[in-house]
């Protein structure tokens, strides 16, 4: 992965609210999210979500599919374990880790 890529979805993540969004969306499994529902659930004005999840999308984070007149959002796994392993592949290259302690998230 690009540093600049990287970059630009960190950014996007950066966000409160695209956060809550991103981690409804990986939580949803493969089978997505409406948007709607998505709305509902967050209690997020429809054309706020619609910012943000463009946002997402154009970094390539979330997927957006029709399904009739319904629009499913799912997140990007793949691009998601890689931006993960981008943060972590080099860790400890010029030294040694501490101890990894992981505090539980909210």
């Amino acid at each position: 992965m690009k540093l600049d890529d990287a970059a630009a979805r960190l950014e996007a993540l950066g966000n409160p609210t695209r956060l809550k969004i991103y981690r409804s969306l990986v939580r949803a499994g493969a089978e997505g999210m409406a948007v709607g529902r998505l709305q509902a659930k967050l209690d997020i004005a429809a054309s706020t979500l619609s910012h943000h999840l463009k946002s997402l999308v154009v970094v390539g984070l979330v997927t957006q599919t029709r399904e009739g007149t319904t629009l499913v959002c799912h997140a990007n796994y793949p691009l998601m374990r890689d931006l993960l392993g981008y943060m972590v592949e080099e860790c400890c290259a010029e030294g040694s880790c501490a101890p990894v302690v992981l505090p539980k998230v909210a």
